[in-house]
């Protein structure tokens, strides 16, 4: 009964809104400024690190197989996620500009889950590339053409984008009845928090394709490596076995990364939503996970590491 009248009394206060009020980082204004300079030197450093990523493997001729030609695609993605994220909500900490419009938001919305979803089934294809190089390497050649890479990746990008274009229509469709929101940029938990109507429908629906599409992905590449590591697993020397794993280790790296992070930020309830721990996934899912990719991909990565020493060393 109570909460028939609560639902009955959000749906009079709803009112069609404008836009939306960021509350940024942090409700604290010092905190605010502090972690807008952390972030502004970690986008600086993210944006660098994909950019050599893409140049080197432009650059390297050795670089151009199937496996860089995906990293290339990975790194322009990360790099557009964090630039969908970040330049929005340093301006808005720095010059207090915290209003961001109804299309400005849906816009952003759009253009953050496209970044993740393309990433999500780059990261498939991936898995996949590697698992033909280990488990058939007599056939990867004929396989992995570029012709094929190229249709991987273009079922990425038109995948990732009727994937957004799902889940904003599904969030935008909503009436909402505050126009304050507790995140640093316009993510589907928080604003489910701001309808005025019952948004148990649109989040079931939400759940539903996200489920089948994303566990779609980790089931094909949990698949690959357990092909990759049974195949591995009948190498006879210890010094085989390392060289075929460690060409999928990084790969592995970004996995659990991506998966981990993105289901501490998504796989909750809007009702069990809380402020402070969504802005810390977001943190690591929309931030750290696109900066640590170049890095994860150089450092463990001999050909890249010796690319990118030809790409600054070469050319100071």
């Amino acid at each position: 009964m109570a909460d028939g009248l609560f639902r009955g009394q959000k749906m009079t206060n709803c009112t069609k809104v404008p836009g939306f009020v960021l509350q940024g980082f942090s409700v604290i204004p010092e905190v605010q400024s502090f972690s807008a300079a952390i972030f502004l030197f970690i986008y600086i450093f993210s944006v660098l690190g994909n950019i050599s990523i893409i140049t080197a493997v432009n650059l390297d001729s050795h670089l151009h197989t199937p496996m860089y030609f995906f990293l290339k695609h990975l790194s322009f993605i990360d790099m557009c996620s964090t630039t969908t994220t970040l330049p929005r909500a340093l301006f808005a900490a720095l010059a207090g500009s915290d209003f961001i419009s109804l299309p400005e938001c849906a816009v952003q919305l759009f253009g953050f889950i496209f970044c993740g979803a393309t990433e999500c089934f780059l990261i498939t294809s991936m898995a996949y590339d590697r698992c033909l190089a280990i488990y058939q390497p007599l056939t990867y050649g004929t396989t992995m053409t570029p012709e094929f890479c190229c249709v991987l990746v273009v079922v990425a990008w038109v995948s990732g984008l009727l994937f957004s274009t799902f889940h904003t229509v599904n969030t935008f469709t909503l009436s909402f009845r505050d126009s304050t929101v507790e995140h640093f940029f316009c993510d589907i938990p928080p604003l489910l928090r701001l309808s005025c109507t019952d948004p148990h429908k649109h989040e079931a629906a939400g759940f539903i394709v996200s489920g089948c599409v994303i566990m779609s992905c980790f089931a094909l590449t949990v698949l690959s490596y357990m092909r990759i590591l049974a195949t591995v697993a009948r190498i006879k020397s210890t010094q085989g076995r390392q060289k075929a794993f460690s060409t999928c280790s990084s790969h592995l790296i970004t996995v659990v990364l991506f998966y981990g992070t993105g289901s501490s930020a998504y796989m909750r309830p809007a009702n069990g939503y809380s402020p402070l721990q969504g802005r810390l996934a977001a943190i690591f899912y929309s931030i750290l996970t696109p900066t640590l990719n170049p890095i994860i991909f150089s450092m463990r990565n001999r050909d890249m590491k010796a690319a990118l020493r030809k790409l600054y060393v070469h050319r100071t």
